[in-house]
């Protein structure tokens, strides 16, 4: 490991949870000269790096932006080699994250999931689910509008079934995951600067990195780098100091 790398694992500074928009699979394809099919599955390695560099930097919380709600407008052919892609992922990669204290989550809809891929998830959830080394959340058929909406809805819900006030301040026991901390980091590639409705409620304190890097280059000095970076800033959460 470099000295970047070392660096960014002792300093107390770390952040806790990094969120991650893996843009740009599409480009490095076109770019090489290949299908786009050949980005995404470029981007498969570039998650077991970002899983690597997460575990050598003691990250305790990585989130995934995997399939956004607006990715059903892809081409048919596009979203079901996706899906296939996830699916793999899966059988492939669940031995190893056992292995090495990888918990997974998903977070999003399922209902628009085919329930074969579901029970996959569903699976993977429990079979790491006592695992404490990493805790890695993948965002699937995920829109932090919908995260939103479909969390009122469960307060609203809830309100009526205990007949107890609910607040806006209790929103976020209603979303997803609310058991997750509030990322501290959100990193995205591809050079494009915005958040594109990923985690907008979690986020709302994060810094935010950017990087021209298309997702199949992200590497662990990729890492490193967005690491160092957040390393240097004062978080002041609306005070002076």
């Amino acid at each position: 490991m470099n000295n970047q790398a070392d660096s960014a694992q002792v300093n107390t500074s770390t952040p806790r949870h990094i969120a991650v928009i893996m843009d740009g699979n599409g480009r490095w394809a076109i770019r090489k000269g290949n299908q786009r099919s050949d980005g995404h599955r470029a981007g498969s390695e570039a998650v077991r790096n970002l899983v690597s560099g997460a575990l050598d930097f003691k990250i305790p919380y990585i989130t995934i932006y995997a399939f956004s709600t607006e990715n059903w407008s892809r081409p048919k052919k596009e979203v079901d080699f996706l899906f296939r892609l996830l699916s793999q992922f899966i059988d492939k990669e669940l031995t190893e994250l056992k292995k090495t204290g990888v918990r997974v989550r998903f977070i999003g809809r399922r209902d628009r999931i085919s329930k074969f891929l579901v029970a996959q998830m569903e699976s993977m959830e429990l079979e790491t689910c006592e695992n404490t080394k990493l805790s890695l959340t993948l965002a699937i058929d995920y829109g932090g509008r919908d995260e939103i909406h479909r969390a009122i809805e469960r307060m609203q819900k809830a309100q009526q079934t205990s007949k107890t006030s609910w607040s806006p301040a209790d929103l976020h026991q209603f979303l997803d995951a609310p058991e997750l901390p509030d990322p501290d980091l959100v990193i995205r590639t591809s050079g494009e600067i915005r958040l594109s409705n990923f985690l907008i409620y979690q986020a709302a304190y994060a810094e935010l990195w950017f990087t021209e890097e298309l997702w199949p280059d992200f590497t662990k000095e990729t890492l490193s780098r967005a690491i160092l970076d957040y390393q240097k800033r004062h978080r002041r959460f609306g005070k002076i100091k």
